[in-house]
């Protein structure tokens, strides 16, 4: 099971020409960078400020989300409707994959 996050919806049309939506999932993750040790004092107090001014002012912050596309659905709208799920842009879903089925459960 993991989770995901409708991050686009768009129009679009099948090669027959019926119109359909393409529903965008993307699974979030932080990505944090590395950790260095400082080896002197003055190196110290440089981190100490940084991590007080990323404490302060969070686009500073070391953690960035990390956007990574998990599911790409092209759907027509009648394969929209016959899903029963009204898919909304930022909606997160738990995902759970199991016995040849895709099940969508809204968070």
């Amino acid at each position: 099971m993991f989770r995901v996050k409708v991050n686009k919806i768009e129009s679009t049309r099948s090669v027959d020409g019926n119109l359909g939506k393409r529903i965008e999932l993307v699974e979030e993750r932080e990505i944090s960078r590395y950790v260095v040790q400082p080896r002197t004092n003055e190196a110290k107090v440089v981190q100490d400020v940084l991590q007080a001014v990323q404490q302060q002012m969070p686009i500073f912050s070391q953690r960035t989300p990390l956007a990574v596309p998990k599911i790409l659905l092209f759907l027509t709208e009648q394969e929209y409707d016959n899903l029963g799920i009204d898919f909304d842009v930022n909606q997160v879903y738990e995902v759970n994959l199991q016995n040849q089925t895709i099940i969508f459960r809204k968070v």
